[in-house]
C-alpha cells in the first residue's frame, strides 16, 4: 500500500514537472541567430553595463523576504471615457495610457509605445500581475495607429491580446529589437522591422534609432537573453525623443547623451525598483531616474512604468513622492520632469494636460 502510494505520487509530481517544462518551452521565443558582437556571444545578449539580471537564487530570496507596499485599486475613474483632442500640426502630442504605453503624435503620425490593454500582464489572463487602474484611453478611442515601437518581450510591454488587436484593426509597423519577429508575425503583425543597437531605419518622415538598455528578456524557461531589449529615439527634423524602455542605470545614458542628445522630450521608468538589491540590475529608481534625465541632456522628461501593475515591492504613490523630493533636491521641477496622469494629453514641454 505505502508503496503505492509513494509510486503513484512520485508520477504525480513527475507529470507536473514535465508539465511546466512544456509550458515553458511553448512560451519560449524562438533564439535570434546572428553574427558575435560586443553584445551577443552567438547564443545571448549581454547588457552594456555586464550586470545580469539576478537568477533563480535570488529569485527564491527575493520571493521570501518580499515586503511589498500596499495598492489602491482604482476601478472607475472620471478618464474612463476620455477621448484624444486632435493633435496640432506643428508640434508633438503625447497621451499617457497606463504602464509604458504612450500615444505620440507627430508629423501627421499616430505611435504607441509598449501597448497593453489586458487585465493581467502575463500569458495567462486568469494569473499573473492585474492591472491596478484601467487604461487611460480605451483601445476603442484610439485614432489610426501607424507605427509601434516594442522594447522587448516582457509580458508587460510585449502584450499578445493587445499586439493582436492592434495588428487586426490596423495594420501598423512595428519596429522591435533583435530576435522579435517570429512572435509578432505569430501574433498577426505583417510589417516588422528590427533593429540592433545603434541601428536606425526610416520610417516615412521619421527617423527610428534604437538604444542600449540594461535588462533582460524571456517569455518562457527556455529563452533568457535569447532576443534582445532596448530603447527608441524618434527624429523628427531638429527634434528628438527618447524613450528608454525598461532598464537598470550604468553609464550607458551618459554614452546615449553624449552620441544623440539633447533630447527635447524623453520617457523615463520610475517604479518597480523595489527591493534594489533585485530590482537594480534591470529597473532605474527614481532618483536614478533624475540621473538619467540628466545624462542624456534631456529638455523635457515624463514618468513612466508605475501605478499600473504591482512588479515589485514600491508602490505608485512611494515611486511618485521619491521623484518629487529627488527632483526637489536637484533643483528641478514639473517643467523639466512631469509625472503624467492617466487619460491625460500634453503638448511637448507642458505639464499641463489639454
Amino acid at each position: 500500500m505505502i508503496i503505492t502510494f509513494l509510486l503513484g505520487l512520485l508520477l504525480t509530481i513527475a507529470f507536473f514537472v514535465l508539465l511546466v517544462i512544456a509550458f515553458g518551452y511553448l512560451l519560449s521565443c524562438k533564439p535570434y541567430q546572428g553574427p558575435i558582437s560586443n553584445h551577443f556571444n552567438g547564443t545571448k545578449f549581454i547588457n552594456p553595463s555586464r550586470r545580469p539580471a539576478k537568477g533563480l537564487k535570488e529569485v527564491s530570496e527575493y520571493g521570501r523576504t518580499r515586503k511589498p507596499d500596499k495598492w489602491q485599486k482604482v476601478v472607475d475613474p472620471e478618464y474612463k471615457s476620455r477621448t484624444i483632442p486632435a493633435p496640432p500640426s506643428d508640434d508633438i502630442q503625447y497621451t499617457f495610457i497606463n504602464h509604458s504605453t504612450f500615444l505620440i503624435q507627430i508629423a501627421g503620425l499616430n505611435i504607441l509605445t509598449d501597448p497593453i490593454w489586458s487585465e493581467r500582464c502575463s500569458p495567462f489572463q486568469w494569473a499573473g500581475p492585474r492591472r491596478m487602474r484601467p487604461p487611460g484611453i480605451t483601445f476603442e478611442n484610439l485614432p489610426q495607429i501607424d507605427l509601434v515601437l516594442i522594447s522587448h518581450n516582457h509580458y508587460d510591454h510585449l502584450d499578445k491580446h493587445t499586439i493582436k488587436r492592434l495588428a487586426k484593426k490596423y495594420n501598423p509597423t512595428f519596429i522591435a529589437p533583435l530576435g522579435l519577429t517570429s512572435i509578432l508575425k505569430k501574433y498577426g503583425c505583417k510589417k516588422v522591422h528590427e533593429l540592433d543597437w545603434w541601428e536606425a531605419t526610416a520610417f516615412r518622415q521619421l527617423k527610428i534609432k534604437a538604444t542600449p538598455a540594461n535588462h533582460f528578456s524571456s517569455r518562457g524557461t527556455f529563452d533568457r537573453d535569447k532576443t534582445l531589449w532596448a530603447g527608441f529615439i524618434i527624429s523628427y527634423d531638429e527634434r528628438k525623443i527618447y524613450y528608454t524602455g525598461d532598464s537598470g542605470y550604468s553609464d550607458v545614458f551618459t554614452e546615449i547623451g553624449a552620441k544623440e542628445g539633447p533630447f527635447d522630450l524623453s520617457f523615463i521608468p520610475i517604479g518597480a525598483y523595489l527591493p534594489k538589491w533585485f530590482m537594480s540590475p534591470i529597473h532605474i529608481s527614481p532618483d536614478q531616474s533624475i540621473q538619467v534625465h540628466q545624462d542624456v541632456q534631456s529638455r523635457f522628461s515624463v514618468a513612466m512604468h508605475f501605478g499600473t501593475f504591482p512588479l515589485a515591492d514600491d508602490n505608485p504613490e512611494r515611486s511618485k513622492q521619491e521623484l518629487i523630493d529627488y527632483r526637489e533636491e536637484a533643483g528641478l521641477s514639473d517643467s523639466d520632469f512631469m509625472i503624467p496622469l492617466e487619460g491625460s494629453t500634453y503638448i511637448l514641454h507642458t505639464s499641463e494636460s489639454i
